[in-house]
C-alpha cells in the first residue's frame, strides 16, 4: 500500500525570486520610483519646507517663485508645504488602513474556510458591505463620527475587507483540493493545520497584487471623501482637500491644482505598475 506523505509546507521555494523577478522590471521600477518619490518627499516635509502649511500669508493665489515654489493657495499658504505635508497626510491613512482591511478580510476568509456554517454568515457579511457604495459608506459613517482621520481610516479599511476575504477564499477553495493538501490530511493532520501550515501558504500570492491594488483605491477613497468634506478636517492638507479648494481657480490660477493633481496621479500610478508588475511575476 502506498501511503502518501505530505511535504514540507508553505511557500513554493522561488516565490520570493518571482516578486523580486516582476518587480525589477521597466513597470515596476517605474511603479518603485513614482511611489518612492512622491512618499519620500511626503516624509521629509519638514525638512524640505521652510513654511507651516497652515500659516496664511498677504499673498493669495500668488504664482510659482523662489520663496513659494509652487505658489500660495486662496489663503496665502504656502502650496509646496502643504502638498508635501498632504501626502504624508494621506499615506499614513492609506498604509494604516489597508493592512487593517487586508488582516481582518484575511482572518474572515480563513474563519470561513474551517467551518461550513461560518462561510455563510462571512460571505453574507461581504455581500452587506459591498451592497454599499464607497460613497454612501463614506457618507453614513461621517454621519455617525463626523469628519476627520477616523472616517476616513475606517471607509478604507471597510471597503477592502471583503475584497481581501474573497480573494483569499477563492485561493483556499482551490488550494485544499491539490495533491498536496490531500498527503497533508491522508498524513493525520488536523483539518486546521492543513489549512495554516499547507493550503495559506500557497494562496497568499493573489492577495500580495491586492494589497498593491488597495493602496491605490485607498488615494481614490481619501481624495473623494476630502474633496467632498467628508475627510480629515481643515486646515490640515490632504492631496483631496488642497485639489477641492482649487476648483473654484481652475481658469485663472490653474497652478493651485498642478501640484496635488500631479502627487494623486504618481501615487495611483506607481500602485497600479507595481500591480501589474507583481501580477505578471507570480505567473511566470
Amino acid at each position: 500500500m502506498t501511503v502518501l506523505t505530505a511535504p514540507a509546507a508553505a511557500r513554493p521555494p522561488r516565490a520570493r525570486n518571482r516578486y523580486l523577478a516582476g518587480l525589477l522590471t521597466g513597470r515596476g521600477l517605474t511603479g518603485l520610483a513614482l511611489v518612492g518619490a512622491v512618499a519620500l518627499a511626503g516624509l521629509l516635509a519638514p525638512l524640505l519646507t521652510g513654511h507651516d502649511p497652515d500659516a496664511q500669508g498677504p499673498l493669495a493665489l500668488a504664482g510659482p517663485s523662489a520663496e513659494h515654489p509652487f505658489g500660495t493657495d486662496d489663503l496665502g499658504r504656502d502650496l509646496f508645504s502643504r502638498v508635501l505635508h498632504g501626502i504624508a497626510t494621506d499615506l499614513a491613512l492609506i498604509f494604516g488602513a489597508v493592512p487593517v482591511g487586508a488582516l481582518l478580510g484575511s482572518a474572515l476568509a480563513l474563519l470561513a474556510a474551517s467551518h461550513r456554517w461560518a462561510d455563510v454568515a462571512v460571505q453574507r457579511a461581504f455581500d452587506l458591505v459591498l451592497a454599499f457604495p464607497g460613497l454612501i459608506l463614506a457618507l453614513a459613517i461621517t454621519a455617525v463620527l463626523g469628519p476627520g482621520r477616523w472616517p476616513v481610516f475606517l471607509v478604507i479599511a471597510l471597503a477592502e475587507i471583503p475584497l481581501f476575504g474573497r480573494q483569499l477564499r477563492s485561493g483556499i477553495l482551490v488550494q485544499r483540493e491539490r495533491e498536496y493538501a490531500l498527503a497533508a490530511r491522508v498524513g493525520g493532520a488536523s483539518r486546521f493545520r492543513v489549512l495554516l501550515r499547507h493550503v495559506l501558504p500557497n494562496a497568499v500570492d493573489p492577495l500580495i497584487v491586492q494589497t498593491a491594488v488597495a493602496l491605490s483605491v485607498g488615494v481614490f477613497i481619501e481624495g473623494a471623501m476630502s474633496f467632498l468634506g467628508l475627510g480629515v478636517r481643515p486646515p490640515e492638507p490632504t492631496l483631496g482637500s488642497i485639489l477641492s479648494q482649487s476648483v473654484g481657480y481652475l481658469s485663472t490660477h490653474p497652478t493651485f491644482a498642478a501640484a496635488p493633481l500631479a502627487a494623486t496621479t504618481a501615487l495611483v500610478l506607481g500602485f497600479t505598475l507595481i500591480a501589474e508588475a507583481l501580477n505578471r511575476g507570480i505567473r511566470r
